[in-house]
């Protein structure tokens, strides 16, 4: 009988834990429920971005009034306009900055502008864009008493003029919203994978089948095999959901972004996946070796989601409201925090090239180091059943 190579084994056991996993009524279950989750948040994104609007119009633009409502009427669109007095104009642009108003339309009624805060998306660029070319027919129709040709020409090239008051990508919010979602997923797949791991590893041992395991294979084939075999199922659920819900929400209207632009986020979000998973994962698996009893689990589980979940709440309370923290950008290139507050502040533009060259090659080298510290723990510690192993005791040389 030939031999097989280390490779070998490690394939054998991570096709088993790959097998095994995907098998499982919790996989479907649990795919199909976050899938639902998505598609309702996507629906009710769509619902809340259709809502009414609140616009203010100066004097001069007064008479826009009805035909701005009936557009929006036709587009399905609830629009609520403001009268706003010529000399209250900078008031209105500062109530459009507070976000007490969409949008504030100033100008004449043949040449509009209409002033927001950061960018006219969605249904309502799409009224003022109809508005925009609607008058200009009827200024062609006025001056040229109806020729067809050019009035088609002339209306065709109308567009809605926009001054923002604020500097950013017409993307920002889209993209922010991206990184903090993609930060999101990892951080469930590193709580619900992880945490599996650890308890694969101590059902194990409490029912002896690691002493067979261990007859054929090495200790650190086994944990390499389980890391991968279960590192490679989050990973395909994570893909599943991730391009599962960016198609759904560029379809649906919701996602306005290039899709080029969308494609890098996912990419992104699954290079740090890949990291965040191998990085926790070796720790899981040294952390469930040490002990041998599932209500043991805690006590090593524990500190490693604190160390999870520290990251995620910071950049979920931050990111949003302040990429440029200097907090943020630090503990971004902390390679236990990186996976989580990366893909957000990548969202939020705020990243160099530099600064996430730097994030990946330092979460790296922990990752190689990690390899060679949580394999000694593993092979002293998984054999090992009764009490607690002590982690000192589990770091000595074999």
């Amino acid at each position: 009988m030939t031999s097989l190579t280390p490779a070998q084994f490690v394939r054998l056991v991570s096709a088993r834990e790959i097998n095994t996993r995907l098998r499982t009524k919790g996989f479907a279950i649990g795919t199909a429920l976050m899938l639902v989750a998505i598609a309702g948040y996507i629906a009710l994104v769509h619902l809340i971005s259709g809502s009414s609007a609140t616009v203010g119009l100066t004097s001069p633009v007064a008479s826009l009034r009805p035909p701005l409502q009936s557009v929006a009427s036709a587009s399905g669109k609830k629009i609520e306009t403001v009268a706003v007095a010529p000399a209250d104009a900078s008031a209105g642009a500062s109530k459009v900055r507070a976000g007490e108003l969409d949008a504030l339309v100033v100008g004449s009624p043949d040449d509009f502008t209409v002033v927001v805060k950061r960018q006219l998306t969605g249904d309502l660029r799409t009224v003022f864009t109809v508005l925009a070319r609607q008058q200009a027919l009827n200024r062609q129709i006025l001056a040229l008493g109806g020729e067809p040709a050019q009035v088609d020409a002339t209306v065709a090239a109308a567009t809605v003029n926009t001054v923002a008051l604020e500097s950013g990508s017409g993307q920002y919010t889209q993209r922010l919203v991206l990184g903090v979602m993609a930060g999101g997923l990892i951080y469930i797949a590193l709580v619900l994978y992880g945490q599996g791991l650890a308890q694969s590893v101590v059902e194990e041992k409490s029912s002896r089948v690691v002493e067979l395991l261990l007859s054929t294979l090495r200790p650190y084939q086994l944990m390499a095999g389980k890391v991968l075999g279960i590192g490679t199922v989050g990973l395909l659920q994570f893909l599943i959901l991730g391009v599962a819900g960016l198609a759904a929400a560029l379809a649906d209207g919701v996602l306005t972004i290039d899709v080029g632009a969308a494609a890098g986020m996912l990419a992104w979000a699954v290079v740090w996946y890949l990291l965040g998973f191998f990085l926790y994962a070796l720790l899981f698996a040294a952390g469930g070796a040490l002990v041998s009893r599932q209500e043991d689990i805690g006590a090593v589980v524990s500190p490693l989601l604190v160390l999870i979940i520290i990251p995620f709440g910071i950049g979920l309370l931050t990111v949003p409201t302040n990429p440029n923290s200097t907090l943020v950008a630090v503990l971004s290139l902390v390679p236990l925090f990186a996976p989580m507050l990366m893909p957000m502040r990548l969202g939020a533009a705020s990243v160099s090239g530099l600064e996430a060259a730097v994030a990946v090659a330092l979460t790296v080298v922990l990752l190689v180091l990690l390899v060679r510290v949580t394999g000694r723990i593993y092979a002293n510690a998984v054999l090992r059943t009764g009490a607690r192993t002590r982690l000192r005791d589990a770091l000595r040389p074999a």
